[in-house]
C-alpha cells in the first residue's frame, strides 16, 4: 500500500487549500482501509486532523475542515477553510485496514510523504 498527497501550498490566512491523498492498493481494495489525516508543526508532535471509513468520519478541526473519500479513485480528501497561520504544517494521510478510527498515530500501518502547507497572516 502507498500513499502520496498533494494539494499543499502557501495561502494568506483566511484562504481554501483540498489536500488529496492518492492510495495505491489492489483493486477494489481501497474501501476495507480507514484514512487518516495528521499534521505535524515545526517543533510539535503529530497530531490528528481526521479521519475516515466506510461509514462515520471523525475532524478534530470542526467547522473548518472536512474530510472525504472516493472509492472510485482511491483517494482520500481534506478540505481547509478559513485557514489560520497556526495551520502551517506538514500535512500526511495514513492508512490501516480495518474500520476504527484512531486518533493515535500508531493507529495506522501506511504513511505518505508528506505535503506542506503554509499560511501567511
Amino acid at each position: 500500500v502507498q500513499l502520496g498527497e498533494s494539494g499543499g501550498g502557501s495561502v494568506q490566512a483566511g484562504g481554501s487549500l483540498t489536500l488529496s491523498c492518492q492510495v495505491s492498493v489492489r483493486p477494489l481494495g481501497f474501501s476495507a482501509y480507514t484514512m487518516g489525516w495528521f499534521r505535524q508543526a515545526p517543533g510539535k508532535e503529530r497530531e490528528f486532523v481526521g479521519g475516515i471509513n466506510q461509514t462515520d468520519y471523525v475532524d478534530f478541526v470542526k467547522g473548518r475542515f472536512t474530510i472525504s473519500r472516493d472509492d472510485a479513485k482511491n483517494a482520500v480528501y481534506l478540505r481547509m477553510n478559513s485557514l489560520k497561520p497556526e495551520d502551517t504544517a506538514v500535512y500526511y494521510c495514513a492508512a490501516v485496514r480495518g474500520s476504527l478510527i484512531s486518533s493515535e498515530r500508531s493507529g495506522y500501518q501506511y504513511w505518505g510523504q508528506g505535503t506542506q502547507v503554509t499560511v501567511s497572516s
